[in-house]
């Protein structure tokens, strides 16, 4: 097969052929698959003969979507499932048993925090590592680890987890590493290719772009070499070679829960994949350049993104990264207050509980996807109650940064308007403030009324002054060159005389 560059392999990478010379995958919206004798139907049950007998447990339209993300992150194989958290439930049950122990970075999602909480009803117990370094990984490690799990990058904590340095501990010890690509993809970095054994996504999210289909999908590196003493359950399907860990799934747990994904949303996750490197250039660089501008902003909010120099994680992201360094920012605004305040004046992003959209979305985490962790929990995965995470969009990025300028104003505006109405601080010198900022917006009646305001209380504020001045100023030059000077003199008197009543 032949080696084609990203956006190309999304493409025509798998090189198939569609009935009828269809340009599109078509949509085997079918539950079942009719054959002509038992004995064919026997041996695909047996797995001694290629074929489709049911879609729980296969299907045409999913298995071409499952052959895209194999050949994207360079796997031998993939197993598509209802949504992520069962791909990922999938991922982690196919090795663990009763008595297991997970090693795992602390900047999860919180889904997935509250599944291996889950676990432990089943006698499998996680310890999270506080410091997303190879050796924290190593010394939490334990005779009864079977799994090391991370996230490429971490949601909403912002954690780049150095792969290839970690899969060398996981290694070192006999276990496997397990990777989610959700929030980084394939574009911006191949797991399998820096050491990791297998790969999970969300395809709701940037694989599908457009939110219109839950899925999920793991792909197997299959290098990992079984223990058949320390892996009791892999024994019998070692003889399947590199594909010993997906031959015990399908035949097995995936086959008996029932989570498989609908032909439908595999032909819309895999008409998504064609534009996934465009949409993923978009993002990043609109990520970049509003993390930047944002970090400018001031206001007391400061900004988490694995592009800024000064984030923690920034020089392994410059390292293992190619293309960019994500879709996702966080912002710390001071408090729950703040943060509720600013998204409630959000104009151009949604308020949507996803990421990976064509579109701006905007939350609140630790009211929304980590709600039911523990603030243990919730610290160790890096969501604070003053935090918003925006999962960038591919519009116009001037837009969104004139909406952030705009959008932290009228937050001013309303918290300033409050303390007057609660009475809280000086009175001279919050409608000051109300009359600069309504200035800096353009408001100008409203910044003449306050500043008037102001200058009742205390005729000596040289401040409010020197902005009524300036107004006038302003005002008066427009009056000579442009306007009727008697019809702004009477306008002017008019803004006088409302304010002196």
């Amino acid at each position: 097969m032949k080696e084609y560059g990203f956006n190309t392999t999304l493409l025509h990478g798998t090189e198939e052929t569609n009935p009828f010379g269809a340009t599109q995958v078509p949509v085997y919206q079918s539950s079942a698959f009719r054959h002509d004798t038992a004995e064919e139907l026997e041996k695909i049950f047996a797995n001694k003969r290629a074929g489709y007998s049911y879609t729980r447990i296969n299907n045409p339209t999913v298995e071409a979507f499952e052959k895209r993300m194999t050949k994207l992150e360079g796997g031998v194989g993939s197993v598509a499932c209802a949504s992520g958290m069962a791909a990922l439930t999938m991922a982690l049950m196919n090795i663990l048993r009763s008595g297991d122990h997970v090693v795992a970075a602390a900047g999860l999602y919180g889904g997935t925090v509250e599944l291996l909480d889950e676990l432990k009803a089943y006698g499998i117990t996680t310890t999270y590592v506080r410091e997303n370094t190879p050796q924290a990984f190593e010394a939490e490690i334990t005779p009864q680890t079977k799994i090391v799990f991370a996230e490429t990058i971490g949601n909403p904590k912002l954690d780049v987890t150095d792969i290839q340095g970690v899969a060398e501990i996981a290694h070192k010890h006999g276990i496997p590493f397990l990777v989610d690509n959700t929030v980084a993809t394939p574009y911006l970095v191949n797991p399998l290719k820096l050491g990791a054994d297998i790969v999970i996504h969300s395809s709701s999210k940037y694989i599908n772009g457009s939110s219109d289909a839950i899925s999920g999908i793991l792909i197997s590196g299959g290098n990992f070499k079984w223990n058949a003493e320390k892996f009791p359950g892999m024994a019998e399907f070692k003889k399947f070679g590199p594909f010993a860990y997906l031959a015990k799934l399908r035949n097995g747990l995936f086959r008996s829960m029932g989570a498989c994904l609908a032909p439908q949303n595999a032909f819309l996750n895999t008409l998504g994949l064609e534009t996934l490197g465009l949409r993923m250039q978009r993002h990043c660089s609109n990520a970049m350049e509003l993390a930047e501008f944002l970090k400018e902003l001031g206001h007391g909010i400061t900004v988490s993104y694995p592009g800024l120099s000064e984030h923690p994680y920034h020089e392994i992201a410059a390292k293992q990264f190619h293309g960019g360094y994500g879709a996702i920012i966080t912002l710390r605004t001071g408090s729950r207050k703040h943060a509720f305040r600013i998204l409630n004046e959000l104009r151009i992003p949604w308020l949507v509980s996803n990421i990976g959209d064509t579109k701006t979305l905007a939350i609140h985490p630790s009211s929304t996807i980590a709600a039911h962790l523990t603030q243990e929990e919730k610290e160790l995965s890096g969501v604070y109650d003053d935090m918003i995470r925006i999962s960038v969009g591919i519009e116009d990025i001037e837009e969104a940064k004139q909406l952030a300028k705009q959008g932290d104003r009228e937050g001013a505006i309303a918290m300033l308007r409050q303390m007057l109405e609660q009475n809280e601080g000086e009175r001279e010198l919050v409608l000051l403030e109300l009359g600069v900022v309504y200035n800096a917006m353009g408001e100008t009646t409203q910044a003449i009324n306050h500043l008037n305001e102001v200058m009742r209380i205390n005729p000596e504020n040289t401040k409010a002054k020197a902005y009524l001045d300036m107004i006038n100023g302003i005002l008066n030059y427009y009056c000579k060159d442009l306007l009727n000077p008697c019809f702004i003199t009477v306008i002017l008197l008019k803004y006088r005389s409302n304010n002196l009543a």
